[in-house]
């Protein structure tokens, strides 16, 4: 059975071809607006992705690592500490200059004095006939001396009447006896000095041995 409708639209000139094609067009609008929207956010998406992978990177880098905290503290506390151990070092090797410069000037103010008593004297005895004076001038002279180096701290090693001790003494002589025990300094023969208890210079003796 024929198709009423179509009977009528081919009667009244209707143009299905045109109709269609109107309609497929839209439809293509409609598919080509929907896939550059598509498009479109897949680019957004693609670049907020970028985006957040540049953000991740960023915090990644920022985000301070434990050990590498720690490290670079140990080591800026290295670098100021060697720093510092280098100063003092200079410092000391200043000081040690300094005191093998001048160690002995405190000494040497004092021995001025001994030696302005040593030019008076000379001058005291040019016209003096007196052996007593000139003796007199002498004794003043040296005892001067003796205290300025006492007071510098030096001490006189006991030597005769002791027991040798190799510390301080240093035998020359021995000398058989029966006077006194073996071993004993009979004799010095040359006066030793010590500074606190550093030996300067061990006394030179003669020790007695058994007879």
């Amino acid at each position: 059975m024929e198709n009423p409708f179509k009977k009528v639209i081919k009667d009244e000139g209707v143009n299905t071809e045109g109709v269609n094609t109107e309609e497929e067009s839209k439809e293509d609008k409609e598919t080509n607006s929907a896939e550059n929207t598509h498009n479109e956010n897949s680019e957004v998406s693609e670049e907020t992705a970028a985006e957040n992978k540049e953000v991740n990177n960023d915090a990644s880098e920022n985000k301070i690592n434990p050990l590498q905290e720690k490290y670079d503290t140990l080591n800026n506390q290295y670098i100021r500490l060697a720093a510092d151990f280098d100063n003092f070092r200079k410092r000391n090797e200043q000081e040690r200059e300094a005191l093998l410069k001048y160690g002995a000037e405190n000494t040497l103010k004092k021995m001025l004095e001994v030696l302005d008593n040593f030019e008076r004297g000379l001058k005291a005895i040019e016209t003096v006939d007196d052996c007593e004076k000139v003796k007199e001038c002498y004794n003043l002279a040296y005892k001067n001396f003796t205290d300025v180096l006492a007071k510098a701290g030096l001490e006189t090693i006991k030597a005769e009447g002791e027991v040798f001790d190799p510390n301080f003494h240093e035998a020359v002589m021995q000398t058989p006896s029966s006077d006194v025990p073996e071993h004993t300094i009979i004799a010095e023969l040359q006066k030793g000095y010590k500074l606190g208890d550093k030996v300067l210079r061990p006394t030179l003796v003669n020790v007695a041995t058994e007879g």
